[in-house]
Parts: structure tokens; sequence; C-alpha cells
């Protein structure tokens, strides 16, 4: 089962705002946070597919983006949230999605954030909840380092 949700980071002024969809899977708690340009279905749909597997439960809030979703190969669940937050009948919901929310956006500055580093902010935010213990963070840092940039001493000329 694999809760999705949008979000929008920044304000509307001067366009400055940036749409993110995510997704919790919540057999693994993995999640992935994707920066979008915009919350149509065929953003989400796009995104869904290279994210999530067909079969899959996919359970959303109702937002009309996702209405297309069991004519694709997944099997969809919604929930009103005017309503109630945990439907009755289904027991679906997005709660752990909208604790994601929260999460990223206490990691995110609150001022002298750029838009431009919005991957970025997101990208931090998923390798800090994969490696939680600072020892073990700290080593898969310089793991990655070490594969980005080649170990072998180059000569300066």
């Amino acid at each position: 089962m694999v809760e999705v949700d949008e979000a929008k980071f920044g304000k509307r002024r001067f366009n400055a705002c940036t749409w993110v969809f995510g997704g919790f899977e919540r057999g693994s708690k993995n999640c992935f946070l994707v920066p979008v340009p915009s919350c149509g279905s065929d953003v989400l749909l796009d995104v869904i597919k290279t994210w999530i597997r067909p079969g899959t439960t996919v359970i959303s809030d109702c937002w009309k983006a996702y209405d297309c979703l069991s004519a694709e190969g997944f099997v969809h669940q919604s929930m009103n949230h005017s309503m109630n937050f945990v439907d009755l009948h289904s027991g679906a919901h997005t709660q752990n999605i909208t604790r994601i929310w929260r999460e990223v956006r206490g990691g995110i500055p609150r001022f002298g954030r750029s838009q431009k580093h919005m991957a970025g902010y997101l990208a931090e935010f998923l390798f800090k909840r994969k490696y939680s213990d600072y020892t073990e963070r700290i080593h898969a840092f310089f793991s990655v380092v070490g594969q980005l940039y080649s170990p072998a001493i180059q000569q300066c000329q």
C-alpha cells in the first residue's frame, strides 16, 4: 500500500512556489519525493508509473488528478479530508505522507530558501531519513563521495 499526496512549498507571490509529489510505502516505510511542474493528472500519473508498480494499492485524497488510477492498473482507495481523516468503511488514510510533509518542511530553511535548491533540500531529507544514525550517515556520505570522485591522485600541471 502506497499513500500519495502533493504539497506546495513556498509562497504564491512572484510564482515562487514549488509543487512536490510524494509517496509513502506502508510496509517498508520507504518514501519518494519528486518536484513537479504542476499537479495535473498527466504529470502525476507519469510520476506514479515511475515510482509505483502496477497492481499496487494507492491511497490518496479526493484530488481529481487521481481519478484515472483505477483505469491505469492500480487499486485506488481515496478518502475525503473534508469528511474525516480516516475512511470509515475502508480504513484508508494518508496520515503517514502528511507526517512526511511536516518533517520535510522542518528541514527547509524558512528564509533565504531558493527554488533552484528544492531538489537538494529533498535529497538531503531523504538521505538523513535513510541514515538516521550519525556514524552510519557519515560513513555513507564518504562512501558516496569516494564513488563520485576518483581516489586516484591527479597531478597538477
